[in-house]
C-alpha cells in the first residue's frame, strides 16, 4: 500500500483550535482546502460545512466531525483561576499539569486542588481542577478571560515514525481522511452524488450531524472517526490494533450497523485488498447514530482509524491506518450500494 497521506495537512487540523460549538475557526480552515475540490459548498444553520460532489444518483452523506472537546470557565477568581465545565467528556485524570488555549490566544495551566494528595484509589472531580491564566500582579490577572471563555486542549503535533501524536486526533484525523478522499474522488469517479459533510458538536451530543442529514436526507450515511485501539498492556481485549487497517464497526453503544452495510464495506475493502479489521465499540459512539434517524431512516455506517489515549493531548494514530482508510471509503464509493 502507498502512502499519500499529506502529513502537513494533519499539522495543520490537529493544531487548529475548535471545541464544540465553537468550531469558525477550524471550519474556515477546512474550507480553504476543500472549496476548489466541491461543486458545491454551503454552512447550515448549524454550521456544518457541506460540501457536495458529483450530482444524480443516490445520496450518500460522509460524516466527519470537526469539534474538539474543551472546556468553559463558569467561575474566576482574583488572582487569575478559573473554574470550569466540560465540553464533551474530559479525564481528569489526563488534565493535571496540561495546558489549554483561549480563543484570545491566552495559555491557561490546568491544576487541582490538592495535588499531591495521592490516597489510593483516589480519583479527582472535574470540581476539583481549575486552569491558572495569571499574567503576574501587575498586569491585571485576567488575560482577556471572563466567565463564559472557552479553552481547548494545547499541545503540537508530533511524529514518531509512521505514529502521528497530537490533541484532537478525534476527529480531525477523520477529516482528513475525507479531505483526501475529496482529492482524489473525480479520479476515483463515483455513481453517487456525494456529501462530505464536515460536522458540528459531536463530543456534546452529535448534534451537527442530526441536522445536517435532516438538510440533506441521504439514502446512506458513512461515518468516519477515531476508534479506541486496544494494542495496550493490558488492553487485548478491544479488537483494534494500530498499523492493522482501516476499522470496520460492527456496533457502537447507540448504533447497530445495518449488516448488509458492513458486509459490502468489507467486501470492497476484500476486493481492494485493503487492510480492514472489524469493530466493536464498546464505549462512545459517532455521528452515524444521529444520522440513522434522519427522514423515515438512513441506513448508516462507520469507518474508523484506531487511536491510542482517546481524549488526552496525545492521541495516537498510524499512518498506514488513515490511508487505508482513505482507499476504502473511495472503494466503496466507486460502485453502487447493491443489496443495501
Amino acid at each position: 500500500m502507498t502512502v499519500t497521506i499529506d502529513r502537513a495537512l494533519i499539522k495543520s487540523l490537529v493544531e487548529a483550535w475548535g471545541p464544540s460549538g465553537y468550531e469558525h475557526e477550524i471550519r474556515a480552515l477546512i474550507t480553504d482546502y476543500v472549496k476548489d475540490l466541491a461543486d458545491d459548498i454551503r454552512v447550515d444553520a448549524g454550521g456544518n460545512l457541506i460540501c457536495r460532489m458529483g450530482s444524480g444518483g443516490k445520496k450518500v452523506m460522509i460524516a466527519a466531525h470537526m469539534d474538539e472537546i474543551g472546556m468553559l470557565v463558569h467561575h474566576i477568581d482574583r488572582h487569575g483561576f478559573a473554574r470550569f465545565s466540560s465540553i464533551g467528556g474530559l479525564f481528569p485524570t489526563t488534565l493535571n499539569g496540561n495546558r489549554v488555549r483561549f480563543q484570545n490566544g491566552m495559555i491557561g495551566t490546568i491544576s487541582m486542588d490538592n495535588p499531591l494528595d495521592l490516597s489510593p484509589g483516589r480519583i479527582p472531580r472535574n470540581a476539583e481542577m481549575f486552569i491558572d491564566f495569571s499574567t503576574g500582579k501587575d498586569n491585571g490577572n485576567d488575560g482577556g478571560i471572563k466567565v463564559g471563555s472557552v479553552a481547548a486542549l494545547y499541545r503540537d503535533y508530533a511524529e514518531r515514525g509512521d505514529r502521528l501524536i497530537a490533541k484532537s486526533m478525534d476527529d480531525r484525523i477523520g477529516c482528513v481522511v475525507a479531505i483526501e478522499a475529496m482529492r482524489r474522488f473525480k479520479q476515483v469517479g463515483s455513481p453517487h452524488e456525494v456529501y462530505f459533510v464536515f460536522t458540528t458538536q459531536e463530543e456534546v451530543g452529535t448534534r451537527g450531524a442530526r441536522m445536517a442529514a435532516e438538510g440533506i436526507l441521504p439514502d446512506y450515511a458513512i461515518a468516519l472517526d477515531v476508534g479506541t485501539a486496544g494494542d495496550l498492556p493490558k488492553g487485548e481485549e478491544v479488537n483494534s490494533r494500530l498499523g492493522y487497517g482501516a476499522g470496520v464497526v460492527v456496533r457502537d453503544v447507540a448504533h447497530i450497523i445495518p449488516p448488509a452495510l458492513k458486509d459490502l464495506i468489507i467486501k470492497r475493502a476484500e476486493e481492494a485488498g485493503i487492510p480492514y479489521q472489524p469493530h466493536v465499540m464498546d464505549l462512545g459512539s459517532t455521528d452515524a447514530s444521529a444520522i440513522q434517524y434522519a427522514g423515515s431512516g438512513v441506513p448508516s455506517a462507520v469507518i474508523n482509524i484506531p487511536c491510542r489515549y482517546v481524549h488526552t493531548v496525545s492521541e495516537t494514530v498510524d499512518i498506514n491506518d488513515v490511508q487505508a482508510c482513505v482507499d476504502l471509503l473511495l472503494a466503496v464509493l466507486a460502485k453502487p450500494f447493491d443489496g443495501v
